[in-house]
């Protein structure tokens, strides 16, 4: 019998708590509670689950605080935000510390339950690629795909969670164009419509990451289409 996915909800509101846990369960998954950012961030460490559902406001400790103490103890879960703010620079600053996808408040239970399979299908899919390959090369780019690791000519690059997929798709579609369309739809997992102003944002954070200071740039725009990353002729 196939092992059910666990899903942790830190949601603080019981209403909205207790209808993501009949939904998710529903589903097939199996759910936990917490309902302040402490005992979530406890919960979320112990490594039993396969993704999480955070809200930024919460009592004791909020949702983004939780999410960089869980980045920067290194673990790697899979986290939704949920939060009733909807602007471009708050998903941004949500993806910069390190949140996978984000949803804004009231949410159609159909969309979230569509981008909970999206990035458990997103995560699933990185596992088995990391079991036959463990690191991608791409000109002097190395990428270490199971410790997520990246550097160029032996310097070490910090990435966020997004910008890792970001640049392990393009490395896996190597000197091919790509439209932000396309980038949309496989790294955020979903259709992102009327929103690819967040792929240009992106690319320019992978820019300043990985060509800046380098003679050879590797990214780079395709006028009318997006974007590639191009190794040396």
């Amino acid at each position: 019998m196939e092992q059910q996915e666990r899903l942790l909800v830190i949601e603080d509101e019981d209403s909205i708590a207790r209808i993501l846990q009949l939904e998710l369960e529903h589903e097939g998954y199996t759910v936990g509670r917490a309902e302040n950012g402490r005992l979530g961030l406890e919960m979320a460490m112990s490594g039993e689950w396969d993704l999480l559902l955070l809200d930024v406001m919460l009592p004791e400790l909020n949702g983004i605080e939780v999410l960089r103490r869980l980045r920067n103890a290194g673990n790697p879960i899979p986290i939704i935000l949920l939060t009733a703010r909807d602007t471009v620079p708050d998903k941004v600053s949500g993806f910069e510390h390190g949140a996978n996808d984000y949803i804004t408040k009231p949410f159609a239970m159909e969309e979230l339950l569509a981008r909970v399979r999206n990035l458990l299908r997103i995560f699933q899919q990185q596992s088995r690629e990391t079991e036959g390959a463990d690191v991608m090369k791409v000109a002097d780019l190395t990428i270490e795909l199971r410790t997520r690791k990246v550097s160029r000519k032996e310097v070490a690059i910090e990435l966020t969670p997004r910008e890792f997929e970001l640049l392990v798709y393009l490395a896996e579609n190597k000197n091919q164009e790509k439209s932000r369309e396309e980038i949309l739809s496989e790294v955020w997992g979903y259709d992102f419509i009327g929103e690819t102003n967040l792929v240009d944002v992106y690319i320019r954070y992978l820019r300043q990451k990985i060509d800046k200071g380098f003679r050879y740039k590797l990214i780079h725009t395709v006028r009318g289409v997006g974007y590639m990353l191009k190794e040396p002729e």
